[in-house]
């Protein structure tokens, strides 16, 4: 009995043996092609990349199309080896049952689904580029990048931020950087019986002559924003340029508090 046992054994562990040396081209060839394969697919993407970037002068568009185009490659790549390795009968249900495969996985990935869709909607929407400051959900940052599943925001403090795509379909986007301009302002209060007007002149000859504010047609402006019992509040408002990245918003702004700090008290407010 148990000789026959061994004999079995041996049989089976022979013929799977015979069959493993039958396969073991196959499955080197496979192996290599898909590594093949895998470069063209990260080499694709680059150069998609690079490409798309120029033309469309949008990274964030690029990057995301990019990506789909590995994945593609990458799909491709294991229907070929399935077929290299004689699965070609496994390859061709995957595509049949394509469709029904799409329903279960749809209901069981029901979030990275609406991601997905909602991440190609916003590339070709469009509605913020790399480098711009938006507001997501009440998260304000600098947008980083723009993957399958969510987008990356970095925001003032430091912090990386990852808000599903889904979520940035559904609720406002601001973007206070879209067209490259961006309005900052702060206050000042004078004493009540103070020339208004010289106050008002100072603080709009002083804004402007600072280096990367604005002049011309968004040239800064004061206004007399509020009064109390003893004070004239004014409210100083200018421009800067987002896409100058040699100036700081916070260096202007801090320069400007500044400077009209000691030129209002330079003339006697």
């Amino acid at each position: 009995m148990t000789n026959e046992f061994l004999n079995d054994l041996m049989t089976n562990l022979q013929i799977y043996y015979d069959g493993f040396l039958i396969l073991l081209p196959k499955l080197i060839l496979a192996i290599l092609v898909f590594y093949i394969l895998w470069l063209i697919a990260n080499q694709s993407r680059k150069v998609a990349n690079r490409k798309l970037t120029e033309r469309m002068d949008d990274p964030l568009l690029a990057a995301f199309l990019g990506r789909i185009i590995k994945i593609g490659i990458v799909i491709f790549a294991l229907m070929v080896v399935m077929n290299i390795i004689g699965l070609a009968g496994m390859a061709g249900g995957l595509l049949t049952g394509a469709s029904v495969s799409a329903v279960i996985i749809g209901f069981a990935f029901k979030d990275i689904g609406e991601n997905f869709l909602s991440g190609i909607i916003l590339a070709f929407n469009r509605p913020f580029r790399v480098g711009d400051t938006v507001e997501l959900n009440k998260i304000k940052g600098k947008v980083i990048a723009l993957n399958i599943r969510n987008t990356q925001i970095k925001s003032f403090d430091g912090k990386d931020i990852y808000i599903p795509n889904a979520s940035v379909i559904k609720s406002p986007v601001i973007n206070y950087t879209l067209d490259g301009f961006m309005r900052y302002q702060f206050d000042i209060s004078i004493n009540h019986g103070s020339d208004t007007d010289k106050a008002i002149a100072i603080l709009k000859n002083t804004i402007g002559n600072i280096e990367g504010v604005l002049k011309e047609d968004r040239a800064p402006s004061v206004e007399i924003d509020d009064l109390d019992t003893s004070t004239y509040k004014l409210t100083i408002q200018y421009w800067i340029n987002t896409f100058d990245q040699t100036n700081s918003a916070t260096r202007i702004r801090t320069q400007a508090i500044r400077n009209a700090m000691v030129k209002l008290e330079n003339a006697g407010f």
